[in-house]
């Protein structure tokens, strides 16, 4: 694994957790040489991430559409800035440059971003580990979400577990680093079922 794509928020969240989640994460990252490619924003949850990587001396990419610069205030001092056309584009680069996902505490961009590789995986069009960092059980009503998906049959169970779980930032990046994907990947659609 060379390098994680972070999705994480433009704000800091309500909590100092979420912040020093994110510095942590990225310390871990930059301590075993794995490069972190994210969002390119200096503001928010994105700009700790990026201040901590930078501060360990890590690999970092940034990746931001245009119209965002200003918005999400692209942080200055990120060398390797992806400047892109679109949102899809940023998407489609991002996970072109990663070989791992995860999503810190962020909104609905964060999570539309995590989901859209989430269902790439289901679909097989990617073999890579996706994984939410629920810091201070932020993502607990999404992985309550998920039970109850696979309870209405939904979702499969092989499907769930495609997206790891994890609080603390040391057994994710483990989990990541040791990943096997499926030999045979979930279908994702039983047509004797319907």
């Amino acid at each position: 694994m060379q390098r994680i794509c972070v999705f994480c928020g433009a704000s800091p969240g309500a909590r100092p957790a979420y912040r020093a989640a994110a510095a942590e994460l990225a310390r871990l990252l930059a301590a075993r040489g794995i490069g972190v490619v994210y969002g390119g924003g200096g503001v928010g949850l994105m700009g700790a991430l990026a201040d901590a990587v930078l501060a360990e001396g890590g690999e970092l990419t940034g990746v931001i559409p245009r119209s965002l610069v200003d918005r999400e205030i692209a942080h200055p001092d990120v060398a390797d800035m992806r400047v892109v056309g679109s949102m899809h584009e940023r998407k489609a680069l991002m996970a072109e440059l990663a070989d791992a996902f995860v999503a810190l505490p962020g909104g609905i961009g964060t999570l539309e971003e995590l989901f859209e590789v989430y269902t790439w995986a289901q679909l097989g069009l990617h073999q890579d580990p996706c994984a939410l960092l629920n810091v201070d059980g932020y993502y607990d009503g999404i992985a309550d979400f998920l039970g109850h998906a696979v309870a209405e049959r939904f979702l499969r169970d092989e499907t769930r577990e495609l997206l790891m779980i994890e609080s603390d930032p040391a057994i994710l990046i483990e989990r990541l680093a040791s990943y096997e994907p499926p030999a045979v990947m979930p279908k994702w659609i039983d047509l004797e079922e319907t």
